[in-house]
Formats: structure tokens, C-alpha cells, sequence
């Protein structure tokens, strides 16, 4: 009789358990992305890499354009840079953009000559060494205006 009774005690307390942990909230562990900055008139760019993984960047070989290949072939080796970089063709304000990175996730990228410069200029300098706050000031000061589109992608590997 005392293990039936001390087997009801333990069942009962095992339900009233469950129950109770049913009724709190469930906190899970959330990673925000670092905030979205806005300077003045510099277009939008993350001021930290991501905490979590990216949405890939296009494929480069679903283009035509070699020049476009290039820059899409580039974008896909710096995608944490190009997160953290602005895009001087405000597309924040037009497609809602958050930062360079954006561009070419999707084919924006592709139809603006601004966003391709500014992506090889990421590139390059990103192979040079350079942190993503030494770049970003670059392409600030418009240092990408000086990538020539029609010297990419041909016969150069990247």
C-alpha cells in the first residue's frame, strides 16, 4: 500500500511538474544582427559583421556579362565586408536595402554600375588587407569611382 501511495505521490508531482513548466514563458536564446547605422547622408551599412549566417549571394554564373560575372564572383568571396559596407546608389531608401550586401543577394547588383564598383572596390581592397572601416571610408570618399568594370573578368580568376 505505501509504494501504490508513494507511486501516486511521485506520478501526481511529475504531472503537476509538467503542468507548472507548461505555463512559463520559454525564453530561447535570440542573436540579434548588430544595428542598421545611418550617418548623416552616408547610406545604410552594419557597423559590425554579422552574428548569424547570410543569405548567399548570387551565383555569378547565372549572368552573361562578364563584367557582372566578376563583380557577383567577388561579392560571393566578401560577403561579411559587404554587409558592413554602404551603397552610395541609396538603394536603402528605394529597395530598402540595409547594406552593400543586399545588392547582390538578389540581381540589383547586376543593373547598377554603382553597386558593381563599389563591390569590386570591396573586393580588391578586402585582398589588400584592408578592415571594412578602411574600405567603408573609401567608398565614402568614392574611391570605388576608379574600379574600370570593362578591365573585369577577363581571363582573371576570382
Amino acid at each position: 500500500m505505501r509504494k501504490l501511495k508513494a507511486s501516486a505521490l511521485l506520478v501526481g508531482l511529475a504531472l503537476w511538474t509538467g503542468l507548472a513548466a507548461q505555463g512559463r514563458p520559454r525564453h530561447k536564446a535570440t542573436v540579434s544582427e548588430p544595428p542598421v547605422v545611418h550617418d548623416g547622408d552616408s547610406p545604410a551599412y552594419h557597423a559590425e559583421p554579422p552574428r548569424t549566417k547570410l543569405g548567399p549571394i548570387l551565383s555569378a554564373g547565372q549572368f552573361s556579362d562578364p563584367r557582372i560575372k566578376a563583380v557577383y564572383a567577388m561579392a560571393a568571396k566578401v560577403p561579411k565586408v559587404l554587409y558592413q559596407e554602404p551603397c552610395y546608389c541609396y538603394c536603402d531608401k528605394g529597395f530598402g536595402h540595409h547594406s552593400l550586401h543586399d545588392c547582390f543577394a538578389g540581381t540589383h547588383g547586376s543593373e547598377c554600375g554603382i553597386c558593381l564598383e563599389e563591390g569590386a572596390y570591396t573586393y580588391q581592397q578586402t585582398k589588400l588587407g584592408k578592415t571594412p572601416g578602411q574600405i567603408r571610408a573609401g567608398i565614402e570618399r568614392g574611391e570605388y569611382r576608379s574600379i574600370d568594370l570593362n578591365a573585369l573578368g577577363k581571363d582573371q580568376k576570382y
